[in-house]
């Protein structure tokens, strides 16, 4: 007798060997791409149209107005996980229109801190009020109880997620 046949399967081993056993988590993470994928293509077309902007410099935008006394450039690279060049050209663009400002750090002279400035605050604020009425009107078809219920699930998802990479990184 196969000693193997009685021994339980890996997660690893039962998506491949038996992936009709994670239909339901595989439709689950198919649901949750699409609704991000179709929530953020919304709100990059209305940023766009309504404010001649993008995601990325909203985001930029959203770090500094949380930051009033700035931070540099690889602060925001890490806190919108993507590269310095990226945050550096859009910085760049940004200083050219007079929506932030640039200054040495006081700590390192070889950084520079960034910071709204007040027409910056004043346009970015516009966008984020904005932007909050889009995000509720496409969350609109929910009771308030269905949001707070589907905020718990995926809390639970994310600490899931969260274990199984931290797990991932420490081998």
């Amino acid at each position: 007798m196969d000693d193997t046949a009685a021994m339980p399967l890996d997660a690893e081993t039962k998506v491949s060997e038996r992936p009709a056993d994670h239909e339901a988590e595989l439709r689950l993470w198919l649901r949750l791409f699409t609704c991000t994928t179709l929530i953020e293509g919304e709100i990059r077309r209305r940023l766009r149209e309504q404010f001649d902007s993008t995601l990325p410099r909203f985001d930029l935008m959203a770090q500094l107005d949380k930051a009033p006394a700035g931070m540099n450039l690889g602060e925001l690279s890490q806190r919108m996980m993507v590269s310095n060049g990226n945050v550096t050209g859009l910085a760049e663009r940004l200083v050219t229109q007079g929506l932030l400002e640039r200054r040495p750090s006081p700590t390192d002279r070889r950084a520079q801190l960034v910071s709204l400035t007040a027409e910056g605050r004043r346009a970015f604020r516009a966008m984020a009020r904005t932007h909050e009425g889009w995000i509720a009107e496409m969350f609109a078809g929910l009771k308030p109880g269905e949001i707070e219920s589907l905020m718990q699930l995926l809390a639970r998802a994310k600490a899931s997620a969260r274990k199984v990479a931290a797990a991932g990184e420490s081998k």
